[in-house]
Protein backbone atom coordinates (compact mmCIF):
# COMPACT_ATOMS: atom_id res chain seq x y z
CA UNK A 1 0.00 0.00 0.00
CA UNK A 2 1.03 3.63 -0.58
CA UNK A 3 -1.14 5.31 1.65
CA UNK A 4 -2.79 4.24 4.94
CA UNK A 5 -5.46 5.48 7.48
CA UNK A 6 -4.80 7.12 10.80
CA UNK A 7 -8.18 8.39 13.41
CA UNK A 8 -6.70 11.80 14.20
CA UNK A 9 -7.14 14.70 16.58
CA UNK A 10 -6.21 18.23 15.14
CA UNK A 11 -7.08 20.16 18.20
CA UNK A 12 -6.81 19.67 22.15
CA UNK A 13 -10.05 18.38 22.86
CA UNK A 14 -11.17 17.99 19.40
CA UNK A 15 -13.42 15.37 17.48
CA UNK A 16 -11.31 12.26 16.10
CA UNK A 17 -11.31 12.19 12.02
CA UNK A 18 -10.06 9.69 9.98
CA UNK A 19 -7.35 10.52 7.48
CA UNK A 20 -5.17 8.55 4.61
CA UNK A 21 -1.34 8.96 4.85
CA UNK A 22 1.79 8.34 2.98
CA UNK A 23 3.51 4.59 4.15
CA UNK A 24 6.19 6.01 6.39
CA UNK A 25 9.51 3.93 6.27
CA UNK A 26 10.92 2.71 9.48
CA UNK A 27 14.48 4.32 10.58
CA UNK A 28 17.69 3.08 12.00
CA UNK A 29 16.37 0.88 15.13
CA UNK A 30 12.93 1.07 14.28
CA UNK A 31 10.47 -1.15 12.24
CA UNK A 32 7.35 -0.54 10.83
CA UNK A 33 4.05 -2.55 12.68
CA UNK A 34 0.91 -3.40 10.51
CA UNK A 35 -1.87 -2.53 12.84
CA UNK A 36 -4.57 -5.32 13.30
CA UNK A 37 -5.87 -4.12 16.51
CA UNK A 38 -5.50 -1.32 19.15
CA UNK A 39 -6.73 -0.69 22.77
CA UNK A 40 -8.75 2.49 23.42
CA UNK A 41 -6.97 3.55 27.12
CA UNK A 42 -7.99 6.08 29.49
CA UNK A 43 -4.59 7.90 29.55
CA UNK A 44 -5.48 8.42 26.11
CA UNK A 45 -7.16 11.55 27.29
CA UNK A 46 -3.81 13.28 28.50
CA UNK A 47 -2.98 13.35 24.77
CA UNK A 48 -6.35 14.51 23.00
CA UNK A 49 -6.51 16.85 25.50
CA UNK A 50 -3.16 17.74 25.60
CA UNK A 51 -2.85 17.56 29.33
CA UNK A 52 0.85 16.52 29.37
CA UNK A 53 3.62 18.38 28.16
CA UNK A 54 5.23 17.98 24.80
CA UNK A 55 2.00 17.15 23.39
CA UNK A 56 1.48 18.53 19.47
CA UNK A 57 -1.18 18.03 16.80
CA UNK A 58 -2.27 16.41 15.11
CA UNK A 59 -2.52 13.35 17.83
CA UNK A 60 -2.43 10.01 16.73
CA UNK A 61 -3.43 8.14 20.12
CA UNK A 62 -3.07 4.58 20.88
CA UNK A 63 -0.52 2.50 23.20
CA UNK A 64 -2.41 -0.98 23.45
CA UNK A 65 -1.62 -2.09 19.85
CA UNK A 66 -1.17 -5.67 18.19
CA UNK A 67 0.13 -5.78 14.93
CA UNK A 68 2.63 -7.72 12.80
CA UNK A 69 6.30 -6.38 11.46
CA UNK A 70 5.89 -5.38 8.40
CA UNK A 71 9.26 -3.64 7.54
CA UNK A 72 12.71 -3.64 9.45
CA UNK A 73 15.01 -0.74 9.65
CA UNK A 74 18.69 -0.61 9.45
CA UNK A 75 20.07 -2.92 11.79
CA UNK A 76 16.94 -4.55 13.72
CA UNK A 77 17.51 -7.42 12.02
CA UNK A 78 20.30 -7.97 14.20
CA UNK A 79 17.75 -8.30 17.07
CA UNK A 80 16.50 -11.54 15.70
CA UNK A 81 13.20 -9.64 14.67
CA UNK A 82 11.25 -11.23 11.14
CA UNK A 83 9.19 -9.60 8.93
CA UNK A 84 5.53 -11.53 9.90
CA UNK A 85 6.47 -11.40 13.79
CA UNK A 86 3.60 -10.62 15.67
CA UNK A 87 4.14 -8.09 17.91
CA UNK A 88 2.55 -5.45 20.65
CA UNK A 89 3.85 -2.02 21.67
CA UNK A 90 2.20 -0.74 24.93
CA UNK A 91 2.50 2.57 27.05
CA UNK A 92 6.36 1.02 27.24
CA UNK A 93 7.03 2.51 23.36
CA UNK A 94 11.00 2.74 23.91
CA UNK A 95 13.56 4.10 26.08
CA UNK A 96 16.34 6.47 25.49
CA UNK A 97 19.00 4.66 26.95
CA UNK A 98 21.67 7.27 28.43
CA UNK A 99 19.32 9.01 31.34
CA UNK A 100 20.27 7.57 34.84
CA UNK A 101 17.07 5.09 35.01
CA UNK A 102 17.85 3.82 32.05
CA UNK A 103 21.42 3.65 32.73
CA UNK A 104 20.33 1.55 36.26
CA UNK A 105 18.15 -0.63 34.33
CA UNK A 106 15.17 1.18 34.94
CA UNK A 107 13.84 1.23 31.79
CA UNK A 108 9.96 1.82 32.56
CA UNK A 109 10.64 4.65 34.26
CA UNK A 110 12.50 6.89 31.40
CA UNK A 111 13.12 10.52 31.61
CA UNK A 112 12.75 10.14 28.17
CA UNK A 113 10.10 7.58 28.11
CA UNK A 114 8.72 7.51 24.47
CA UNK A 115 5.05 6.55 24.79
CA UNK A 116 2.93 6.42 21.64
CA UNK A 117 0.58 8.51 20.76
CA UNK A 118 2.91 10.88 22.33
CA UNK A 119 6.45 10.75 21.32
CA UNK A 120 5.57 9.40 17.97
CA UNK A 121 2.19 8.18 16.09
CA UNK A 122 0.04 5.86 17.86
CA UNK A 123 -1.92 2.67 17.35
CA UNK A 124 -5.04 4.41 16.17
CA UNK A 125 -4.20 3.90 12.81
CA UNK A 126 -3.17 0.83 10.20
CA UNK A 127 0.52 1.37 10.85
CA UNK A 128 2.88 2.37 13.30
CA UNK A 129 6.97 3.08 13.32
CA UNK A 130 8.15 1.82 16.30
CA UNK A 131 11.58 1.52 18.03
CA UNK A 132 12.33 -2.03 18.38
CA UNK A 133 12.72 -1.78 21.87
CA UNK A 134 9.19 -1.34 22.34
CA UNK A 135 8.58 -4.94 20.92
CA UNK A 136 7.04 -7.84 22.94
CA UNK A 137 6.15 -10.91 21.18
CA UNK A 138 2.66 -12.18 20.86
CA UNK A 139 2.08 -15.75 21.24
CA UNK A 140 0.26 -17.79 19.13
CA UNK A 141 -2.63 -18.66 21.63
CA UNK A 142 -3.78 -14.23 21.79
CA UNK A 143 -5.76 -12.96 19.38
CA UNK A 144 -5.14 -9.55 18.28
CA UNK A 145 -7.74 -8.14 20.34
CA UNK A 146 -6.65 -10.03 22.92
CA UNK A 147 -2.75 -8.80 22.85
CA UNK A 148 -3.93 -5.29 22.38
CA UNK A 149 -5.33 -4.45 26.20
CA UNK A 150 -2.19 -6.84 27.45
CA UNK A 151 0.39 -4.10 26.54
CA UNK A 152 -0.71 -1.86 28.95
CA UNK A 153 -3.84 -2.56 31.02
CA UNK A 154 -2.54 -6.07 31.32
CA UNK A 155 0.92 -5.30 32.02
CA UNK A 156 0.51 -2.73 34.62
CA UNK A 157 -1.68 -5.27 36.58
CA UNK A 158 -0.10 -8.26 36.23
CA UNK A 159 3.41 -6.57 36.93
CA UNK A 160 1.83 -4.28 39.52
CA UNK A 161 0.97 -7.51 41.98
CA UNK A 162 4.00 -9.98 40.67
CA UNK A 163 6.42 -6.58 42.18
CA UNK A 164 4.03 -6.27 45.47
CA UNK A 165 4.86 -8.05 49.15
CA UNK A 166 2.32 -10.45 48.18
CA UNK A 167 2.79 -14.01 48.36
CA UNK A 168 0.89 -16.72 47.56
CA UNK A 169 -1.75 -17.44 49.59
CA UNK A 170 -1.64 -13.89 50.97
CA UNK A 171 -4.79 -11.41 50.69
CA UNK A 172 -4.81 -9.16 47.97
CA UNK A 173 -7.67 -6.51 47.27
CA UNK A 174 -8.17 -5.42 44.05
CA UNK A 175 -9.91 -2.05 44.26
CA UNK A 176 -12.17 -1.46 41.15
CA UNK A 177 -14.11 -4.04 38.18
CA UNK A 178 -13.03 -1.93 35.45
CA UNK A 179 -10.72 -2.01 32.20
CA UNK A 180 -7.50 -2.64 34.48
CA UNK A 181 -9.47 -4.00 37.44
CA UNK A 182 -11.57 -6.79 35.45
CA UNK A 183 -8.18 -8.42 34.66
CA UNK A 184 -6.56 -7.53 38.20
CA UNK A 185 -8.71 -9.81 39.55
CA UNK A 186 -8.29 -12.59 37.23
CA UNK A 187 -4.14 -12.23 37.66
CA UNK A 188 -4.46 -12.15 41.25
CA UNK A 189 -6.46 -14.97 41.52
CA UNK A 190 -4.23 -17.24 39.00
CA UNK A 191 -1.07 -15.83 41.10
CA UNK A 192 -2.29 -17.79 44.05
CA UNK A 193 -3.80 -14.82 45.99
CA UNK A 194 -7.21 -15.09 48.38
CA UNK A 195 -8.34 -12.54 46.15
CA UNK A 196 -10.92 -9.62 47.01
CA UNK A 197 -12.58 -7.64 44.46
CA UNK A 198 -13.73 -3.89 45.78
CA UNK A 199 -16.60 -2.10 43.39
CA UNK A 200 -19.33 -0.71 43.88
CA UNK A 201 -22.91 -1.91 43.88
CA UNK A 202 -24.12 -5.54 45.42
CA UNK A 203 -24.78 -6.29 41.72
CA UNK A 204 -21.24 -6.56 40.72
CA UNK A 205 -20.43 -9.58 43.22
CA UNK A 206 -21.50 -12.12 40.36
CA UNK A 207 -18.88 -10.77 37.77
CA UNK A 208 -15.78 -10.80 40.58
CA UNK A 209 -16.87 -14.05 41.29
CA UNK A 210 -16.85 -14.92 37.61
CA UNK A 211 -13.54 -13.59 37.24
CA UNK A 212 -12.10 -15.95 40.25
CA UNK A 213 -12.50 -13.55 43.12
CA UNK A 214 -12.90 -15.03 46.58
CA UNK A 215 -14.46 -12.49 48.45
CA UNK A 216 -16.29 -9.25 47.20
CA UNK A 217 -16.86 -5.86 48.87
CA UNK A 218 -19.21 -3.90 47.94
CA UNK A 219 -18.27 -0.01 48.48
CA UNK A 220 -20.93 1.42 48.89
CA UNK A 221 -22.42 -1.03 51.77
CA UNK A 222 -23.09 0.16 55.44
CA UNK A 223 -19.71 -1.74 55.95
CA UNK A 224 -16.85 0.43 55.52
CA UNK A 225 -14.37 -1.12 52.82
CA UNK A 226 -11.33 -0.75 55.42
CA UNK A 227 -13.53 -2.81 57.81
CA UNK A 228 -14.38 -5.31 55.24
CA UNK A 229 -10.57 -5.94 54.86
CA UNK A 230 -10.03 -6.14 58.24
CA UNK A 231 -12.69 -8.59 58.64
CA UNK A 232 -11.21 -10.62 56.29
CA UNK A 233 -7.77 -10.48 58.70
CA UNK A 234 -6.22 -7.13 56.23
CA UNK A 235 -4.99 -7.15 53.54
CA UNK A 236 -1.42 -7.69 52.55
CA UNK A 237 -1.82 -5.66 49.10
CA UNK A 238 -4.35 -3.20 47.82
CA UNK A 239 -4.19 -2.93 44.07
CA UNK A 240 -5.57 0.28 43.12
CA UNK A 241 -6.95 0.23 39.83
CA UNK A 242 -10.32 2.90 40.36
CA UNK A 243 -8.66 6.30 39.30
CA UNK A 244 -10.52 8.20 42.50
CA UNK A 245 -8.65 9.61 45.03
CA UNK A 246 -11.32 9.33 47.56
CA UNK A 247 -11.86 5.39 47.19
CA UNK A 248 -8.53 4.52 47.16
CA UNK A 249 -7.88 6.50 50.32
CA UNK A 250 -10.61 4.25 52.10
CA UNK A 251 -8.83 0.79 51.51
CA UNK A 252 -5.65 2.17 53.75
CA UNK A 253 -7.15 0.84 56.57
CA UNK A 254 -7.76 -2.23 55.30
CA UNK A 255 -4.26 -2.95 54.83
CA UNK A 256 -2.72 -5.69 57.32
CA UNK A 257 0.59 -4.56 59.47
CA UNK A 258 3.58 -4.21 56.84
CA UNK A 259 0.04 -3.96 53.87
CA UNK A 260 1.40 -2.60 50.75
CA UNK A 261 -1.23 -0.19 48.78
CA UNK A 262 -0.31 0.26 45.12
CA UNK A 263 -1.56 2.58 42.98
CA UNK A 264 -1.76 2.51 39.23
CA UNK A 265 -5.04 4.06 38.81
CA UNK A 266 -4.05 7.76 37.97
CA UNK A 267 -6.14 10.80 39.45
CA UNK A 268 -5.17 13.84 39.85
CA UNK A 269 -6.96 14.56 43.08
CA UNK A 270 -4.81 14.58 46.63
CA UNK A 271 -5.58 11.17 48.89
CA UNK A 272 -6.41 11.75 52.02
CA UNK A 273 -3.47 9.72 53.86
CA UNK A 274 -2.21 10.61 57.06
CA UNK A 275 1.12 9.91 58.29
CA UNK A 276 0.03 8.30 61.38
CA UNK A 277 -2.26 5.28 58.77
CA UNK A 278 1.32 4.67 57.54
CA UNK A 279 3.72 4.64 60.68
CA UNK A 280 1.80 2.45 63.56
CA UNK A 281 1.14 -0.22 61.33
CA UNK A 282 4.19 0.29 59.21
CA UNK A 283 2.28 0.65 55.79
CA UNK A 284 3.55 1.65 52.61
CA UNK A 285 2.23 3.56 49.67
CA UNK A 286 3.81 3.58 46.66
CA UNK A 287 3.00 4.02 42.72
CA UNK A 288 3.15 1.57 40.06
CA UNK A 289 4.31 2.46 36.51
CA UNK A 290 3.45 0.35 33.34
CA UNK A 291 6.38 -1.97 32.43
CA UNK A 292 8.66 -2.83 29.57
CA UNK A 293 8.23 -4.43 26.18
CA UNK A 294 9.56 -8.07 28.62
CA UNK A 295 7.22 -7.06 30.84
CA UNK A 296 4.43 -7.28 28.11
CA UNK A 297 5.60 -10.38 26.82
CA UNK A 298 5.54 -12.09 30.44
CA UNK A 299 2.07 -10.90 30.89
CA UNK A 300 1.05 -12.32 27.45
CA UNK A 301 3.00 -15.79 28.28
CA UNK A 302 1.31 -15.92 32.07
CA UNK A 303 -2.33 -15.17 29.99
CA UNK A 304 -1.78 -17.35 27.78
CA UNK A 305 -0.64 -20.20 30.54
CA UNK A 306 -3.67 -19.42 32.64
CA UNK A 307 -6.27 -18.45 30.03
CA UNK A 308 -6.73 -15.24 31.52
CA UNK A 309 -8.43 -12.57 28.28
CA UNK A 310 -9.59 -9.03 28.78
CA UNK A 311 -13.12 -8.33 27.80
CA UNK A 312 -13.53 -6.73 25.10
CA UNK A 313 -15.99 -4.51 22.61
CA UNK A 314 -14.33 -4.18 18.93
CA UNK A 315 -15.05 -1.58 16.70
CA UNK A 316 -13.35 -0.62 13.16
CA UNK A 317 -11.13 2.40 13.31
CA UNK A 318 -13.42 4.41 11.31
CA UNK A 319 -15.42 4.36 14.76
CA UNK A 320 -12.45 5.51 16.72
CA UNK A 321 -14.31 8.71 18.09
CA UNK A 322 -17.20 6.68 19.40
CA UNK A 323 -15.45 4.24 20.88
CA UNK A 324 -13.22 6.90 22.89
CA UNK A 325 -16.37 8.51 23.56
CA UNK A 326 -18.03 5.32 25.24
CA UNK A 327 -14.64 4.75 26.87
CA UNK A 328 -14.77 8.16 28.40
CA UNK A 329 -19.08 7.57 29.61
CA UNK A 330 -17.52 4.47 31.65
CA UNK A 331 -20.23 2.55 29.33
CA UNK A 332 -17.28 0.03 27.97
CA UNK A 333 -17.16 -3.27 29.14
CA UNK A 334 -14.27 -3.62 29.62
CA UNK A 335 -12.00 -2.38 26.90
CA UNK A 336 -12.87 -0.88 23.56
CA UNK A 337 -10.84 -2.18 21.08
CA UNK A 338 -10.42 -0.93 16.83
CA UNK A 339 -9.48 -3.53 14.37
CA UNK A 340 -8.07 -2.72 11.57
CA UNK A 341 -9.22 -5.23 9.06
Amino acid sequence: MSTYRVAQVTAAGGPFEVVEREVPQPGPGHVRVAVDACGVCHSDVFFVNAGLPGVTFPVVPGHEIAGRVEELGEGVGDSGWQVGDRVAVGWFGGSCGHCTPCRQGDFVVCQNLKVPGWAYDGGFAEAVIAPADALARIPDALAATDAGPMACAGVTTFNGLRRSSARPGDLVAVLGIGGLGHLGVQYAAAMGFETVAIARGAEKAELAKQLGAHHYVDSTADTSVADALQSLGGAKVVLATAGNAEAITATVDGLSHRGELVVIGASVDPMGISPVQLILSGRVVRGHPSGTAQDVQDTMAFSALHGIRPMVETVPLDQAGEAYQKMLSGAARFRMVLTTR
